[in-house]
Parts: structure tokens; C-alpha cells; sequence
């Protein structure tokens, strides 16, 4: 593939990925991408051609990924786990802000949307919230806690960050990150 077929790719990708993220799976149609992105029609096929779930399936895998590395970044560094739990939600409460809470978190909208019945997208949604639970459970073995009760706090720890973004954009307002914050506090306490 050519340099312009890959960025009409990347065009096709980014515009989903911002599209599901604020709409949902069910509330994306296909040509809202093609709007969203400039790409020609016969294009979307050309580069997915399984459609709408290929799609979706790949802008996820990326989103996921980004916040993989995001959390490998934060939590691999000299910060402390209340340090690193807070620069996350940090991180998250500008992006919700400077969105209009359109933006939280990038797999949501459509995990809670296709849970029950699309077995692919939750699979890719399942995988990414698992490698973000262990990148948080690997930075608490670091300071001292063993794998097992390491893996247990970290669940706790994304399922509070997860609330947290779901309440924020629900209320339009950062306070419920902010309480997160001072639960993580908690939680991390030794």
C-alpha cells in the first residue's frame, strides 16, 4: 500500500475512533466516517473489507492501545501509585473538558453498547481493559505488593476510573474524577 493509501487508512481509522467514542457503535453510520474523514466511498471497502465491524474492531484495538502505552508511561516511571492513579485521571479529566464531555473514555460507550451481543467488539474491549488492569498490577508489584492482591487492587483501581469517566460525562463535570482521586488515595494506602 502507497503512502496516500495509508494515510486515507489512518483518516478512516482516526474518524471512527472519534465518531464511536461520542456516538457509540449503533450511532456511527458509515458515512458519517467517510464525511468525517475526506475519504472517497470505494476506499472504506478497499482498506475494511468486512465492512463496519472490521472498522470498529481496528479503531478500537488503536484506542486501547494508546491508553495501554498512556498507563505504561505513567505507571513505569519514579511516580508513586497514588502519583501515577492521579496523572491518569488527570490526563482524562482535561481530555473530557476540553471536549464538552464528549470524550471519556475511548472503549466505553462502545463496550457498553455490544456486551451482550457482539462477541467480537467485546472481545477487543475485554483485551484492552486486561492490559490496562495489568499495567497497573505490574506498577503495584513494583512497590510491594504481591501479584495476586496486585491484580485485585488494580481491577478496583480501573473499575473506580472507569465509574468515575462514565459519571463525569453523565454530569458534565470533573467532580466525580476528583473523588476518584481521593478513593484511589484510600485504596492505595498500605
Amino acid at each position: 500500500m502507497g503512502a496516500k493509501g495509508e494515510e486515507t487508512r489512518t483518516r478512516l481509522l482516526q474518524a471512527t475512533r472519534l465518531l464511536i467514542e461520542a456516538q457509540g457503535y449503533y450511532g456511527t453510520g458509515l458515512n458519517q466516517v467517510l464525511a468525517e474523514s475526506g475519504a472517497p466511498r470505494g476506499s472504506l471497502y478497499f482498506h475494511f473489507p468486512e465492512g463496519k465491524d472490521e472498522l470498529v474492531a481496528l479503531s478500537l484495538q488503536e484506542a486501547g492501545q494508546g491508553v495501554t502505552d498512556l498507563i505504561a508511561g505513567i505507571t513505569g516511571g519514579e511516580l508513586t501509585p497514588v502519583e501515577a492513579v492521579h496523572g491518569l485521571l488527570e490526563i482524562f479529566a482535561e481530555r473530557m473538558t476540553e471536549s464538552d464531555y464528549a470524550k471519556g473514555c475511548p472503549l466505553a460507550t462502545v463496550a457498553l453498547e455490544t456486551a451482550a451481543g457482539h462477541d467480537r467488539l467485546r472481545r477487543v474491549c475485554a483485551d484492552a481493559y486486561e492490559a490496562w488492569q495489568h499495567s497497573l498490577a505490574r506498577m503495584l508489584v513494583r512497590y510491594g505488593r504481591d501479584a495476586a492482591a496486585a491484580e485485585s487492587l488494580a481491577g478496583a483501581l480501573l473499575a473506580l476510573v472507569e465509574g468515575a469517566l462514565l459519571l463525569a460525562r453523565v454530569q458534565h463535570s470533573r467532580a466525580p474524577l476528583d473523588q476518584a482521586a481521593r478513593a484511589a488515595e484510600i485504596l492505595l494506602r498500605d
